[in-house]
């Protein structure tokens, strides 16, 4: 059974309950009730050293300091309504159009103002046949954000024997609504030994990429990545190429089998000097990458560390942004009677 802890105070006050997850391998998960932060996870590296793998803060203070909100990283949230951009904050569902919060330049991103990784989860610890278990449960009101219809949204933490960190999402409408979930971890998987995250090993299982403007929109093209900085078909240094993509990536790339009845490889990194693996896996049909680039080095985290740019990255498992307004792109409106339901998994090792 996971433990529980207090993690302090949401700004309205609402006590933050801290749950651990742990196996037998020596891997341990911690989830705040705030936003269903990943807060922490450590793994072993290749001398069976544990260490943390993923950016965030020691208390929930460091989650509603108005420097991060400032900042704007959602380290290690869940993020909806809508993950990723929707452009020019609307979107026309059923004849009617939908006006949302502007809070990316002028688009809307992660949910709004107020998305799901700023609210309170209800929690429910447990253990089931494939190891200990968070599950939090969340109702969005009608209207919440300028989305439509009440959703009642679950996501199951699950900390796996073989080393995987599993989540599950599962959501229900009274009323048609746009539906991305993701997680937005940043992960570094040598924390707290390395300036940045640029020399990680990266394979994408993706032939195509969404091209964006300059306000991070799909244009709806699906460009190959062969021949650009964009092709991770095979492995290659973050670092090794970012400096021919203005401003970084932070894109969205079109997994090959986009047809993904249960989860897929759709990401791979290798860390050489710790010597730390991660394998991610969706049946999603996209994967948002995002080199850190935002970061200022303006935030410390845990244990006093400076993050820098391009100290973390992310592998958010999505549907494509700004799907709403790109007829092109799979669908992500969520009907009534219907149920969505999707799975990623972080898998961790090592290399000797």
């Amino acid at each position: 059974m996971s433990l529980s802890t207090t993690f302090g105070h949401a700004p309205d006050g609402t006590e933050v309950r801290l749950y651990t997850l742990t196996n037998a391998h020596g891997l341990r998960a911690t989830i705040c009730t705030y936003g269903g932060t990943l807060t922490s996870l450590l793994t072993p590296d290749r001398n069976g050293q544990p260490g943390d793998v993923v950016l965030g803060f020691d208390s929930v203070e460091g989650y509603t300091s108005p420097q991060y909100l400032k900042a704007g990283p959602y380290f290690g949230a869940l993020i909806g309504r809508y993950g990723n951009r929707i452009g020019q904050g609307r979107f026309s569902l059923d004849g009617r159009t939908y006006t949302l919060a502007r809070n990316n330049g002028p688009n809307s991103l992660h949910g709004g103002q107020r998305g799901f990784d700023k609210v309170i989860w209800a929690a429910e610890p447990g253990t089931g046949p494939d190891g200990q278990t968070l599950t939090l449960t969340y109702l969005s009101p009608d209207g919440e954000e300028g989305y439509p219809g009440n959703l009642t949204v679950q996501v199951v933490y699950t900390l796996t024997p073989d080393n995987a960190l599993r989540l599950d999402y599962t959501a229900t409408t009274d009323q048609a609504t746009p539906l991305n979930l993701t997680n937005h971890s940043y992960f570094n998987l040598n924390h707290g030994h390395a300036p940045n995250a640029l020399g990680h090993e990266l394979t994408l299982h993706a032939d195509r990429y969404t091209v964006v403007d300059d306000t991070l929109i799909p244009t709806g093209e699906l460009r190959p990545v062969q021949d650009t900085p964009f092709d991770f078909r095979q492995p290659h240094a973050i670092g090794a190429r970012i400096a021919q993509v203005p401003g970084g990536y932070d894109h969205n790339w079109v997994l090959a089998d986009q047809q993904r009845p249960r989860p897929q490889l759709a990401a791979s990194v290798y860390e050489p000097v710790s010597g730390r693996t991660l394998e991610v896996l969706t049946d999603q049909p996209g994967v948002q990458f995002y080199s850190g680039n935002f970061l200022d080095g303006s935030l410390q985290g845990k244990g006093g560390t400076v993050y820098g740019p391009h100290y973390g990255f992310c592998l958010e498992t999505q549907h494509f942004p700004d799907s709403p307004n790109q007829p092109r792109f799979p669908g992500t409106i969520l009907r009534p009677g219907d149920t969505f339901h999707s799975t990623t998994e972080y898998r961790f090792g090592v290399r000797p």
